[in-house]
């Protein structure tokens, strides 16, 4: 019987490649037993690696080599020029070829998004890819996009992101009818720029599984006053490193804090039970992921420095949005809203193709 779901791993990319790569597909094939790998990656590293892994096995996965990888701090466009043979570009021509569901990749951001683009192609009705991620929030966790990929957008790209975003967020997050907010410099309906303004008057508009609240703003984002939140990649790249500081700073802090003195390390002992369940709450390897959504297939993004728990979980990211079908949920609703008649030409916008 065929596994239902194949996810092509790029061995190669990411700090402690390509042993973080196979033990965390060894965590996933645990968590689900119906995944098979295609990993690529130098053969003569990977193969006593997977002899070494509990779950691991010819059954479950392929090694595809080469012993070409895409350097971390290689220009994108360098690495599209001399980068075909490499693990990246050929684990996302895996997915382009439909021989495997998706990518995973712990590489080069950049890289990885010229090379998807090109090798995957737009999906019908997306002007521009996004990169999405989950936030932790008081109320659990919120999906934020875009986080670094267009520094400028229209009114349409914003809607498109919100669309997909929506999507996602039903799919990896399971809520029925998630609730979606445009990021701006106030909640009233006359602040920020005209593309803002007109993205807002659209998404009142139209009919989707999604309830639009309009406009939130930065504290918004950790407060959970949204599952959704939509903006440029300007901002929303700012908003994403910030609070990547934050959180060291505060993890910085805590620890000057409980050795300070002798007191602050027995108050430390009495609450280190309470300080571990606020530590795995934030742990960022339980939102790693970043997806690039708009693309025609599934391609994502771990954290380079993730260890073997947080690339298990970006390839859970993959899994589902293949086994839930996210690409042809996006196909259908664009579908819906092109439909709608003057909404579809805002929709269109004047991003690249």
């Amino acid at each position: 019987m065929a596994p239902e779901t194949i996810i092509a791993l790029d061995a190669m990319g990411g700090d402690n490649a390509p042993a973080m790569v196979v033990r965390g597909a060894d965590i996933a094939v645990e968590r689900m037993p119906d995944l098979f790998f295609k990993i690529v990656g130098n053969e003569q590293l990977l193969k006593p690696l997977i002899g070494g892994s509990k779950y691991l096995k010819s059954s479950n996965c392929l090694v595809i080599h080469t012993d070409q990888k895409v350097e971390d701090s290689e220009k994108p466009s360098v690495a599209l020029r001399s980068g075909k043979d490499s693990s990246m570009r050929l684990a996302i021509d895996l997915v382009a070829n439909q021989e495997a569901h998706g990518v995973v990749s712990a590489g080069n951001t950049g890289a990885l998004m010229v090379m998807s683009k090109l090798g995957l192609r737009m999906c019908p009705g997306i002007d521009r890819p996004a990169i999405a991620s989950f936030f932790p929030t008081l109320k659990g966790e919120s999906c934020m996009l875009d986080l670094g990929a267009n520094i400028e957008c229209d009114s349409g790209n914003l809607v498109q992101f919100a669309v997909m975003g929506q999507i996602f967020a039903r799919l990896v997050l399971n809520l029925k009818r998630p609730t979606v907010g445009l990021l701006n410099v106030g909640s009233e309906e006359q602040k920020g720029h005209e593309e803002l303004r007109e993205a807002s008057a659209i998404l009142r508009q139209i009919d989707l599984p999604m309830e639009f609240i309009g406009f939130v703003e930065g504290d918004d984002i950790t407060a959970g006053t949204v599952d959704v939140i939509v903006t440029d990649g300007f901002s929303g790249n700012i908003a994403l490193k910030a609070a990547e500081g934050t959180s060291r700073m505060f993890t910085f802090f805590l620890k000057e804090a409980f050795g300070s003195s002798i007191y602050s390390k027995i108050g430390y002992a009495l609450s280190k039970t309470a300080i571990n369940q606020v530590r795995e709450r934030m742990d960022p390897r339980k939102y790693n992921g970043a997806v690039f959504l708009g693309l025609n297939g599934i391609a994502v993004k771990s954290h380079g420095s993730t260890d073997s728990f947080g690339f298990a979980n970006a390839i859970g990211v993959a899994a589902d949005m293949s086994k839930y079908g996210f690409l042809d949920k996006v196909k259908d609703e664009l579908r819906i809203l092109h439909a709608e008649g003057e909404a579809s030409e805002k929709l269109r916008g004047t991003g690249d193709a």
